[in-house]
């Protein structure tokens, strides 16, 4: 294909016309034919089985009744494996989130979200996504078919109105366990079988290697994280050797020298022998010549594989070509983005042997079915590994190796190779866990022939549906938080506005943050955001003025129906009022677009009562004095509009502009747009709209440079003009801290939101959310 590329580029550049003809094989080409068309029929046949089984018992449709979660916190045997604690403490422990799924016929599925060090995110980060889905999931209908291949992430888009990119890969992991648990439990049938596509009633068999009726069982690694002597670590070997486990996995690159992990590895090899499979993890701890040096002296100790050898993924091509020795990756996987077979294309090379599968961190079985399927085709060892979860996940994971092993005998039975030996997959974290989330731990038992050490795909489906949470070990439970509503007035100079306003939260640690949205948007729009980080902020959603329920009222002559003097310093100042009327303490501020203007407006000129402001998608007005006159007649031929054709009429008129184009594709435009239109004073949004016009705003581009408030500015990636408003904006700020040698630390902050464009905290709310926090922890002590 490259050589096809280059001759066409030349062609181009060169302006002759030439033929360039393609080498081709008539054998090759009927060969991947028969091969395509074997896929082809083996997808079918399954798709087809799954419609025919599932049409029969309704399996498509399922609405969503509740949604709950569970901070559970175990005791360990050891500290974890990717821990920074030391060896003299006495007792470790594991926290994590069980969630709970229920349909409306009270059937329940379960998931588990528990990230540990490997992750990006931390607890803090999971629940707040946690408490957004148990609003957000409830009434929605479960209708997708779970194929894996795109399937979930497309529901979690047209269902959820989120990018699914957009969750954290230990809670999309959590989600798809819980949703397919619970499709599962509603068909009597297991999670194996709604992956694979076999409902309840399917008889297909499943076929051993030799094409036999056989077990449904998996073999597993044990793991050894152990900082004794050579002969110490030996021992340990040879105690797992005689519990049943064949496949043992080493960490090393722990010690000063990579001669002692060398000596680590003979010293097992003297006790065991040669029988058993030795993987070493070296977790990308060692240098190049740290892990070339190992490399060479441990050839004849016929390792497995070396897993993550080195500290640059640039160098792992180059350790399997200098080295001869198979090596398997992990974490390099762990951070691919975007399409996962274009980014695992670069290690074909066939001294990688195996790809370690982490769910939980890869982001679902989605992704981890579809790197699964790319080792498959190429030949190399797709081993499922938990992230030291619970029974709750390692009884899912079980079922899900099973999956794969099936699915790699398809692919070599479709592509007419020998099957390979049977894999052992790294659940052995399983001896971790000296107390579970659940009555009982999951059941992992010697192989009938006595031989090896298995676990039980059977017992894994049973353990689910009978499986019991020991409440002993949960710490706290969440289902759904409600929102207070209240109205008050307040009297500016020259008018008076009745307010409404949405309270949600405890007031911890004197911790509030006011939210404003922007023209056409009520205080309810904010509801998603406020319950997901109202677990450690008190939060306040205020209607502005003219917008919602807040009703305006001029103090000069009550009986005018004229378009009352507003401007965007009198709304922040009669919003000052009603703000420090309800909360004697600090606030950060949330505002966007309108709200955002109004927002930096407070933010620069009420230091004593404004901590800090997140500005989403807004501006500090207009420089030019020509660019604001324009700006005031086109607010004002939109105001005027508004009031003679109605609300319908201007709303098609509004969203019409380039600025709503990423909005209009969103899921939830519809429903957005809907909200709007309930608006019922037109004649006081016709005079928000002209009265607060950025033309008529006083720029505040001089005022950034004397910032002493912290700034967080919020875009969105599609958002060209309010990208580059954002950017010069910080530019102003930093030639102000320049000037300002008292200023000590930076003020400002800008992040770009993937995927969505101007209405950044509707179309992606979790990053919002993500960034809101974070700012809010940063400054809400100050």
């Amino acid at each position: 294909m490259s050589e096809l590329q280059n001759a066409l580029s030349k062609s181009q550049q060169e302006q002759y016309d030439c033929v360039i003809e393609v080498e081709s094989s008539i054998v090759e080409n009927a060969n991947f034919h028969r091969i395509i068309n074997k896929f082809s029929s083996e997808a079918a046949n399954k798709t087809l089985n799954f419609l025919l089984t599932n049409m029969e018992n309704r399996l498509f449709t399922h609405k969503i009744h509740k949604v709950e979660y569970s901070l559970y916190r175990i005791q360990l045997c050891a500290p974890l494996t990717s821990s920074l604690l030391n060896g003299e403490m006495e007792s470790f422990f594991h926290e994590g989130f069980i969630l709970r799924i229920y349909l409306d016929n009270n059937i329940v599925g379960l998931g588990e979200v528990a990230p540990i060090e490997i992750h990006a995110e931390d607890l803090l980060d999971v629940e707040e996504q946690l408490r957004f889905l148990v609003h957000k999931l409830v009434g929605s209908n479960i209708s997708f078919i779970p194929l894996l291949r795109g399937s979930f992430s497309e529901w979690i888009w047209r269902s959820l109105a989120i990018p699914a990119s957009s969750i954290f890969p230990s809670v999309k992991c959590g989600l798809e366990m819980a949703i397919l648990n619970t499709l599962a439990m509603n068909e009597a049938s297991s999670f194996f079988d709604v992956i694979s596509g076999y409902g309840s009633s399917s008889v297909e068999p499943l076929l051993d290697a030799d094409g036999n009726d056989g077990p449904k069982q998996i073999e597993i690694c044990a793991l050894i994280d152990h900082s004794g002597s050579p002969k110490e670590i030996a021992d340990v070997v040879y105690q797992l050797v005689d519990e049943g486990f064949n496949t043992i996995k080493l960490k090393v690159a722990r010690r000063k020298n990579p001669l002692e992990d060398v000596e680590v590895i003979r010293a097992i090899r003297q006790v065991v022998g040669y029988k058993i499979n030795i993987r070493v993890d070296a977790n990308r701890k060692w240098t190049y010549e740290e892990a070339l040096q190992f490399g060479s002296c441990v050839k004849h100790f016929h390792l497995q594989f070396i897993e993550e050898p080195v500290n640059r993924e640039m160098d792992i091509l180059k350790f399997c070509d200098e080295s001869s020795l198979p090596v398997a990756l992990d974490e390099t996987i762990d951070n691919l983005k975007g399409d996962l077979f274009h980014g695992l294309k670069k290690f074909a090379h066939p001294g990688i042997v195996a790809i370690v599968i982490k769910p939980s961190v890869l982001g679902g079985f989605e992704n981890a079915a579809t790197v699964a399927k790319w080792a498959q085709l190429h030949k190399k060892i797709a081993i499922v590994s938990s992230a030291f979860e619970s029974s709750v996940s390692l009884s899912v994971y079980i079922q899900f190796a099973y999956y794969l092993e099936r699915q790699n005998a398809a692919v070599c039975k479709i592509e007419g190779r020998e099957l390979n030996a049977a894999i052992a997959h790294g659940l052995g974290t399983y001896r971790w866990l000296k107390e579970d989330v659940t009555s009982s731990g999951i059941d992992i038992c010697m192989s009938s022939d006595r031989y090896r050490l298995v676990a039980s795909v059977e017992k894994a489906e049973n353990f689910l549906k009978l499986v019991q949470i020991n409440k002993a070990n949960i710490q706290k439970s969440y289902s759904e938080e409600q929102t207070s509503a209240y109205q008050t007035e307040v009297d500016g100079e020259f008018f008076s506005c009745s307010f409404k306003f949405l309270k949600v939260g405890q007031n911890l640690n004197n911790r509030t943050v006011v939210f404003l949205h922007g023209f056409l948007g009520t205080s309810e729009e904010w509801i998603p955001i406020i319950r997901s980080i109202s677990a450690s902020v008190h939060c306040i959603s205020i209607d502005l003025p003219g917008h919602g329920e807040s009703k305006l009222q001029s103090l000069v002559d009550k009986s005018s129906k004229q378009r009352l003097d507003l401007s965007v310093e009198s709304v922040a100042n009669i919003l000052l009022k009603l703000i420090s009327g309800i909360t004697s303490g600090k606030v950060i501020l949330v505002g966007y677009s309108m709200g955002a203007r109004i927002a930096l407006n407070m933010a620069v000129k009420y230091k004593e009562k404004v901590i800090g402001a997140v500005i989403i998608s807004g501006s500090p007005g207009l420089r030019n004095e020509t660019t604001k006159r324009i700006r005031v007649a086109q607010d004002e031929a939109k105001a005027n509009f508004l009031v003679e054709h109605g609300l319908e009429c201007f709303l098609d008129l509004w969203y019409s502009g380039i600025l709503w184009r990423s909005l209009r594709g969103h899921p939830n435009f519809s429903h957005i747009k809907s909200s709007r239109s309930r608006h019922k004073d037109i004649q006081g949004l016709a005079n928000v709209l002209s009265s607060l016009s950025v033309g008529k705003q006083l720029s505040l581009w001089d005022d950034l440079k004397h910032l002493q408030t912290p700034l967080l500015f919020i875009v969105g990636e599609k958002d060209t003009k309010f990208r580059e408003i954002a950017q010069q904006m910080c530019s102003e700020i930093e030639r102000g801290s320049i000037a300002d040698q008292h200023r000590q630390r930076k003020l400002f902050d800008t992040i770009v939101v993937p995927d969505c464009g101007h209405a950044v905290h509707l179309e992606n709310p979790l990053c919002v959310i993500n960034a809101v926090s974070k700012f809010v922890e940063r400054w809400g002590q100050k």
